[in-house]
């Protein structure tokens, strides 16, 4: 039973990592944001070098105020930034300014906010990860997915005949985001299993917007996608 409960707890870190990970590319945070977040609302406190402990899985046994503040944080962003607008207008405007550009909150699958309990028990392997924070995408598949992405949005025209179509339908408005899915598209570089996951909601929103498609949710973009890949593979 040693070693059950040992590579449950190891297998819960990596799930948190993965989670706190995602969540911070979806957004495009660096790791600065939520530490900065808590000090400004009193929300709890958390340091920088705690988030980065945590994105890489070396945090062992974090205290009941990280998952607090976390949760606490969630929680103001599953309410919407409108309430504490004029709060971080008027002394964190930078702060503020991160927060328009993106501020999902992490959501389960019953599309209610993590509370602390929820990520105490992902990082200790009680729960598994909500389904949309871990589409099982392996490091190995994701340059290869990557170049079925950019075959399936642009449905095999050159990057230069699609650029303009494609890059309006994708919702993100970071630029560094948008940099990076254009050199993807392009073929100049491959998005990471974790970016994927990240970006995952997003492609999907686009490949809707492309081909008004009704196809049942991101999963099953994720499918098509990788049916897409096995064919790109057989050609080589």
């Amino acid at each position: 039973m040693t070693n059950s409960y040992r590579d449950r707890l190891a297998s819960g870190r990596r799930a948190m990592a993965h989670l706190i990970h995602v969540w911070h590319e979806r957004n495009g945070w660096s790791h600065k944001v939520l530490p900065a977040l808590a000090e400004s609302l009193d929300l709890g406190r958390i340091h920088n070098s705690q988030i980065s402990n945590l994105r890489n899985g070396k945090l062992v046994s974090p205290g009941p105020e990280v998952f607090l503040a976390f949760s606490q944080i969630n929680h103001v962003l599953y309410q919407g930034i409108g309430h504490i607008r004029d709060h971080l207008e008027k002394d964190h405007p930078e702060l503020l300014k991160l927060l328009l550009d993106s501020a999902l909150p992490l959501v389960g699958d019953d599309e209610q906010p993590l509370s602390a309990g929820d990520l105490f028990e992902i990082f200790v392997g009680l729960t598994p990860l909500p389904s949309s924070f871990d589409w099982f995408i392996e490091e190995a598949e994701a340059p290869i997915l990557s170049a079925a992405l950019a075959d399936y949005l642009c449905n095999k025209q050159p990057w230069r005949q699609c650029r303009e179509k494609v890059m309006d339908a994708y919702p993100v408005q970071k630029l560094n985001r948008r940099e990076r899915f254009a050199a993807v598209m392009a073929g100049l570089r491959d998005y990471t299993a974790e970016q994927l996951d990240g970006e995952l909601l997003d492609l999907y929103a686009t490949y809707q917007k492309i081909y008004n498609s009704e196809l049942h949710g991101a999963d099953s973009f994720l499918q098509d996608l990788r049916t897409r890949a096995d064919y790109l593979s057989e050609l080589e």
